[in-house]
């Protein structure tokens, strides 16, 4: 086992499985593909760089988790857990175009990992859906990604609490007054949602929790 900040990650062992099975089930010819295994430590890696406070492996796995919950949603359940690897693969607090990047990522290692052409424009098309995380109606895929990476909005109390703190140590580098009228916007914009969640899944159990959330920190933001 490598001696690097991924490999230290109680359940990196069982995540690049993960990948690497998940990769074999996409590849057009696994047996003459590239070892799936070679992306999944890069993109590992990527997920355990310093700058990272809340984008990191935990959150990697918890979108896993909750993609896995809205497989019944989406229609290419394995699209969108490439999708969900991917998503902040290239992240940066100070820079805007992460998704971007990282869609560009996706295009390039999948390519090169020997999925087809449909396949690897979808992933890529998802993870740029993580900009505005506003999935056209229908868009079944788009739906279930986006929900999962929202679901965390959805953390108990104190589950929460760690996600904004960890988003405000992210931002270490923006001053207090300017970090919280930015949250703020951010959070009222949310509010003002007709809904958070586009599967019904996330609409019922995800919905409720979220809102009380979001309406508490900005209430202590004030």
């Amino acid at each position: 086992m490598p001696t690097t900040p991924a490999a230290a990650h109680p359940r990196y062992a069982a995540l690049l499985a993960e990948w690497c099975d998940l990769l074999r089930r996409c590849q057009k010819d696994p047996e003459h593909a590239p070892d799936p295994a070679l992306y999944g430590t890069d993109l590992l890696e990527r997920w355990a760089e310093p700058q990272r406070h809340y984008h990191t492996l935990d959150h990697l796995v918890a979108v896993l988790a909750r993609a896995t919950e809205l497989t019944a949603h989406a229609d290419d359940p394995d699209t969108v857990a490439l999708a969900a690897w991917f998503h902040d693969a290239v992240y940066r607090p100070d820079r805007t175009e992460n998704e971007e990047r990282s869609a560009n990522l996706a295009e390039r290692a999948l390519r090169e990992a020997g999925l087809d052409q449909d396949r690897t424009a979808e992933v890529a098309r998802l993870v740029r859906l993580t900009i505005t995380h506003d999935p056209a109606p229908g868009d079944r895929n788009g739906e279930a990604l986006c929900d999962a990476d929202l679901a965390v909005l959805a953390g108990d109390p104190a589950a929460y609490a760690a996600y904004a703190a960890a988003v405000r140590e992210e931002y270490g580098f923006v001053p207090d007054d300017a970090f919280r009228t930015g949250r703020a916007e951010i959070l009222t914009q949310l509010l003002a949602l007709p809904t958070l969640f586009r599967t019904e899944y996330g609409r019922t159990h995800w919905e409720p929790i979220a809102r009380r959330n979001l309406a508490t920190e900005l209430e202590l933001l004030g």
